[in-house]
């Protein structure tokens, strides 16, 4: 038998992001698959460029000094608030994970996971949250829990899916719960919003009821999925909902009182973060806030900008820094190690 070469160079090993990659389901090649390849090329850029003269339009003769002095009047109360609630938005998703890492066969302890769902989203959030960006950041953190790439890649689905039935509820509620008057104060016609709140809480609550009646696995892309159970599809869309509604609160408690009701206001900001997804755009910056400024034509354009601002920065930009502190952080503490 051949021995090895001891000064034979070894093979890098293949990055983490490619590893993942080699996980997800293969693409599978279908007549319209070049259509939707450049569809999907073509929409985020006709978003963007829309969002660009929506926002030029909107905020068009707006000075830095209105905005500061909208700033200004938020008060320490609205201040603190925002910033206490994204902290109760990020436990949500911490606790969204650790189901995700139990459905996956997995359990972690409560500030492990908490720590990945932080480090994971916070940096998804800011640089686009995709299955790639966020499930490698996890991989990084969880390899040293015995965590295999394909339960990484399934922790995150079950975190997206949380979000998605979580949004898709609020809005729909929000919409159907608000009344004509309230409605009134923003773009959606009152007919499109009863008619689309309840698709959206259609939605949210057959993904439930199909984790119910479906137990044996779906396949496709030559793998196979097994659905939650309806407990934990329940856990999603509750915690869900809590957690979507306590982000669109971030921007709502940053307004003037009585500019716009709190359950029209969910239902616009539903709208708006499915624009901002469908622009692939990190963070749905600039195409988030252009929806949601169209949908809002009675507040004022000051106090809306200076929302934004104060959500970005309390939803996105400091969380962003912690993350990417503590991320280099354990870098180091690794490198010492090794």
């Amino acid at each position: 038998m051949q021995k090895p070469d001891p000064h034979a160079k070894l093979k890098p090993a293949a990055p983490v992001e490619v590893k993942l990659a080699e996980a997800l389901p293969v693409e599978v090649a279908h007549p319209f698959a070049r259509i939707v390849r450049l569809a999907l090329r073509i929409v985020p850029l006709v978003l963007l460029v829309a969002a660009v003269f929506v926002l030029r339009r909107e905020f068009r003769g707006l000075s830095l000094h209105a905005v500061a002095a909208a700033m200004d009047g938020w008060g320490h109360a609205a201040i603190l608030g925002a910033l206490g609630l994204s902290v109760v938005s990020f436990i949500f998703m911490g606790a969204v994970e650790w189901l995700g890492l139990r459905w996956v066969g997995k359990t972690l302890p409560w500030g492990v996971a908490m720590a990945g769902s932080f480090l994971a989203n916070a940096i998804a959030h800011a640089i686009g949250a995709n299955l790639l960006v966020s499930g490698a950041v996890r991989a990084r953190l969880y390899d040293r829990y015995g965590v295999g790439l394909t339960q990484v890649a399934a922790t995150t689905l079950f975190g997206g899916m949380s979000f998605a039935v979580g949004l898709a509820a609020l809005g729909g509620g929000g919409l159907l719960l608000a009344t004509p008057a309230e409605l009134e104060a923003t773009a959606i016609p009152v007919t499109v919003a009863r008619a689309a709140g309840a698709l959206m809480v259609a939605g949210a609550l057959g993904y439930v009821a199909l984790c119910a009646l479906r137990r044996k696995p779906l396949a496709a892309f030559g793998r196979s999925l097994t659905l939650p159970s309806w407990r934990e599809a329940a856990a999603q869309l509750v915690i869900g909902v809590l957690d979507n509604g306590i982000a669109a609160a971030i921007i709502w408690i940053l307004l003037p009182p009585h500019a716009t009701s709190y359950p029209s206001f969910v239902g616009a900001y539903a709208v708006a973060c499915v624009a901002g997804l469908l622009s692939s755009v990190p963070g749905g910056a600039g195409v988030f806030e252009a929806a949601l400024s169209r949908l809002l034509p009675t507040v004022s354009a000051a106090p809306l900008a200076a929302s934004f601002l104060g959500y970005r920065l309390a939803y996105y930009l400091l969380p962003l820094v912690i993350a990417s502190l503590a991320l280099a952080g354990d870098t180091l503490l690794r490198v010492r190690k090794d």
